[in-house]
């Protein structure tokens, strides 16, 4: 399984590379310009020889969001304690989960477009008019243009509760404003679903070096195939460049906690690595 990542070397130029623990191999001497080009054909790499390329260590280079042009969607609800959970934020919105989570068409919402995703080690905002915020730590499905699931990544989907449970009419503020997103730190190739839902997922939330709260669940906890996500998707779209798609989270702090400026959040998927981020208001 081949890991591809989008750096800023120390000149500036931003490129694509083979991402592991011993550095980033620079893929653009090998033909492989831009993101977009390897996932519309990630196979076309299997037939050069990037371990050829002397990696550049991590400390050298910026790590960026796994994304160019693509989209990023969502899709909610998907696993049981999730369902709950915004059944919980409140009863006025309490029988519309419930409905969705039973119904044969998902809940798909638009999440952010490419330029507004936050890095790796970059920020994650919380509003400043929201009382009750919390990270959503996601297994993230990568998509080409042909409608081909090229690759997965870690996303973290940030949300504001409170502005949600007041009313289901707010959930695009809830879900979409500055830093409410963030990718990364790679993008694995070649992956199956059947392996996906192998990996764990955790989080762990930091505030002045102390754990405030941790927890895991399974990828293999999602309730929906990953081909029916994709096909409803599509219904209707087109997805020119691609497009990201979160698949829910199955992991919910409890209803007394909320994220503080300063609060460093770690993702771990046991099949792609870590994605962290440091808490900033907006």
């Amino acid at each position: 399984m081949l890991k591809i990542c989008r750096f800023k070397k120390s000149n500036g130029e931003v490129a694509c590379g083979l991402y592991d623990e011993s550095g980033i191999r620079d893929l653009s001497a090998l033909g492989f310009n831009s993101m977009t080009q390897v996932l519309e054909d990630s196979t076309a790499l299997q037939s050069v020889n990037p371990v050829s390329e002397r990696p550049l260590p991590l400390a050298t280079v910026e790590l960026l969001p796994p994304v160019e042009r693509q989209e990023v969607w969502a899709a909610g609800v998907t696993y049981q304690r999730s369902k709950k959970a915004r059944m919980e934020e409140s009863e006025f919105s309490a029988s519309a989960y419930d409905k969705v989570y039973e119904a044969p068409r998902p809940e798909l919402f638009f999440k952010s477009l490419a330029e507004k995703i936050s890095a790796p080690g970059g920020p994650v905002g919380i509003r400043r008019d929201a009382k009750w915020n919390v990270p959503e730590p996601e297994l993230a499905l990568v998509i080409n243009s042909r409608k081909q699931l090229a690759g997965f990544t870690i996303g973290n989907d940030m949300s504001s509760r409170d502005i949600e449970g007041e009313n289901l009419l707010y959930l695009p503020q809830a879900k979409i404003y500055q830093h409410s997103c963030s990718l990364g730190p790679c993008i694995a190739l070649g992956a199956s679903e059947e392996e996906a839902r192998t990996w764990s997922i955790s989080i762990r939330i930091h505030r002045g070096g102390t754990e405030v709260f941790s927890g895991e669940t399974s990828v293999n906890q999602i309730k929906r195939n990953f081909a029916e996500l994709i096909e409803y998707l599509w219904r209707s779209q087109e997805f020119p460049h691609g497009v990201v798609l979160l698949t829910g989270t199955g992991v919910v702090p409890s209803d007394d906690f909320t994220l503080r400026i300063g609060d460093l959040v770690r993702i771990n998927i046991s099949g792609l690595g870590t994605l962290e981020n440091t808490v900033v208001e907006v």
